[in-house]
């Protein structure tokens, strides 16, 4: 059932149709070939980036779409409705460009980002390890001064895209504690970077998730983004936009969820009647549907005091925490409502409730939210 989207343009509205228009033609018809063979969808970004999905909350003089972060989250969202693992990366991606934007120097940006906005390159995020997740300072993958640059060895983790993706959002030591943290732009065909298998998750199995590994991996002073040491800064502040994104993705995800559960109470009869109609999964798919309209809510108010200037770190977090836990719950009640035939792998809501498992965990655990949130509320 296709949302009825309040959107502040018609440029806005027609996006939306194309986003839907796509989602339903390339990503539907094989997203579930993909998904259970765990094999990449060739193409998928291509098409994308043709149409300029890819770069939408990004300036136009640089290449991208230059709309409000509120209408490129709706956009993120039909696409999770669809396929969650393309969205995911689609999420990551933006969240890839915005240290260049955010932090670059002209010459920098100038360089780079018409090529990462422009639809043909996709970016990867690499801020945690084997050992520093949550933990964001705790990072041991150093980058050592040498003449021109850094050599950097150690170990990153839980890559969306890794070895597939064309550049690399890399958060690496320099000097010691919180502030000894630098922010680099790396290319995939760096000397000395590899990556690890893809990691046999739960969900999300279309696109890799892998380890990069660093061996004397050289890179030119001038592929530092910022000053040496604000490399925490640069993540952190990446991170509120990312935390939306992953709240669009998980209101998708449960909106899909609660669409194949209506869809199916409706079909599906029980002491003479539509299961809908018992009042037991009534209301089980009336609190289903508050739930998703409330994840929506939260992650559109946040978007719109970014897009007005205003501070909306609290606002990410409690979006993020909001729709992420909406998504865990809406699909597992999805699952209740096809009854036996929701544990199988015969009807999508097995594999959305296992999709919607991760969203409370990357970009932060909604544990970390809610110690954001209870931060805020000391200040």
């Amino acid at each position: 059932m296709a949302v009825e989207r309040l959107l502040p343009t018609t440029e806005a509205r027609e996006l939306i149709q194309l986003t839907r228009d796509i989602a339903d033609k390339v990503l539907t018809p094989i997203v579930d070939e993909h998904e259970r063979a765990e094999t990449y969808p060739d193409g998928v970004f291509a098409t994308l980036g043709e149409a300029g999905l890819l770069s939408l909350p990004y300036p136009v003089e640089w290449g991208g779409g230059g709309q409000p972060y509120e209408v490129y989250l709706q956009v993120l969202e039909e696409i999770a409705a669809r396929w969650a693992a393309i969205a995911v990366a689609v999420s990551v991606h933006s969240l890839a460009c915005h240290p260049l934007l955010a932090f670059g120097t002209e010459e920098q940006q100038r360089r780079w980002l018409p090529e990462m906005l422009g639809g043909n390159t996709i970016g990867a995020y690499s801020l945690s390890e084997p050992q520093a997740g949550s933990d964001a300072a705790a990072v041991a993958c150093k980058a050592g001064p040498v003449d021109g640059g850094y050599l950097v060895n150690g170990t990153k983790a839980w890559i969306t895209h890794g070895g597939i993706a064309d550049f690399y959002n890399l958060f690496a030591r320099t000097g010691e504690g919180a502030r000894g943290i630098s922010c680099f732009l790396v290319p995939r065909e760096t000397t000395g970077l590899t990556f690890g298998k893809p990691e046999q998750k739960m969900g999300l199995h279309a696109v890799p998730t892998t380890t990069a590994h660093y061996d004397d991996a050289f890179l030119p002073v001038e592929r530092r983004i910022g000053t040496e040491g604000q490399g925490l800064q640069i993540a952190l502040s990446a991170l509120d936009s990312g935390r939306l994104g992953i709240a669009a993705v998980a209101t998708g995800l449960a909106q899909a969820a609660l669409d194949e559960a209506v869809a199916y109470a409706k079909e599906r009869t029980a002491f003479g009647k539509p299961i809908i109609d018992h009042q037991g999964l009534g209301f089980l798919l009336a609190d289903m549907a508050a739930a998703v309209d409330s994840a929506r809510a939260t992650y559109l108010d946040a978007a719109r005091r970014r897009d007005a200037g205003l501070a909306y770190s609290r606002q990410a977090s409690v979006a993020k925490l909001i729709a992420t836990d909406a998504a865990m719950k809406v699909t597992t009640d999805a699952v209740q409502v096809f009854g036996g035939y929701g544990y199988t792998r015969d009807f999508r809501v097995e594999r959305y409730m296992r999709e919607a498992k991760i969203t409370q965990i990357f970009e932060g655990t909604n544990q970390i939210q809610r110690l954001v949130i209870a931060r805020s509320l000391a200040q």
